[in-house]
């Protein structure tokens, strides 16, 4: 934990030492130095109008990849361990996993109007078959060997599952909800800058047209943190469910 530490603040470190460099080469106003996007982060932050902003996303992506875990989890299991349901279920996969799910968002905004709805659902559909998919995988990777001990002991369906299935799969579940972390917070910034009111995208776009950019890195450093929030609670999950895989 204290290297992941270490090496996230040495991260931060040499990002702020690039970051000032290209300011001061370019000497542009589009990007201002990291000390006036932070000292604008610190003024927003204290009249609430970032804060704001930054609820109305946190409660946006935190919903859609609750939702999408609760859908994609099950699936991806009844997917890897069922052949019947694999055979039924794995070409719709096929067929709509590729897709860009932001192509959608138009469609989405007629049918569902505005509001948080059409946001959540658009980030739900598109990290939803990312996790699925790879809950079918590690369900189907489960040794033949642990499958037979565990039914060897006459073990039910529930205590499979309770016991071999979903601890097998869960770290591999973990990695999946990591890698579209990046995914949500991409989409969430795009579904927030149309058609809406609110949200740390439309805060961005804002400080981008009315030509404030320190507000505008204010609001991207906002979605890195929110970013980073994420990732740290994925790690902690990890750590307290996972602690049998710990390596020396």
């Amino acid at each position: 934990m204290k290297r992941k530490l270490g090496g996230t603040i040495l991260g931060v470190i040499i990002v702020i030492c690039f970051w000032q460099l290209g300011s001061m080469l370019l000497n542009k106003s589009f990007l201002p130095t990291p000390g006036a996007a932070g000292k604008a982060f610190v003024e927003q932050l204290i009249s609430g109008n970032l804060t704001e902003h930054f609820l109305v996303s946190t409660y946006r992506v935190v919903s859609s990849i609750f939702l999408a875990v609760l859908l994609g989890v099950p699936l991806g299991l009844l997917m890897g361990r069922s052949p019947k349901a694999a055979a039924l279920l794995d070409p719709i996969v096929y067929l709509l996993y590729p897709l860009p799910k932001v192509v959608f968002l138009p469609i989405i905004v007629v049918l569902m109007g505005l509001g948080d709805g059409p946001k959540i659902f658009l980030i739900t559909l598109a990290i939803f078959f990312q996790i699925a998919v790879v809950t079918r995988d590690a369900a189907k990777a489960i040794p033949k060997a642990s499958l037979q001990s565990m039914q060897s002991l006459n073990a039910s369906r529930l205590q499979m599952y309770q016991h071999l299935i979903i601890p097998y799969c869960l770290p591999e579940i973990l990695t999946s909800l990591r890698i579209t972390l990046g995914t949500a917070i991409a989409i969430l910034f795009f579904a927030e800058t149309f058609a809406s009111f609110d949200g740390l995208g439309y805060f961005i776009l804002e400080g981008m047209e009315t030509r404030n950019y320190p507000e505008m890195y204010a609001g991207i450093l906002a979605l890195a943190i929110l970013g980073l929030l994420l990732y740290a609670i994925v790690d902690l999950i990890e750590n307290y469910f996972c602690r049998w895989q710990e390596k020396e």
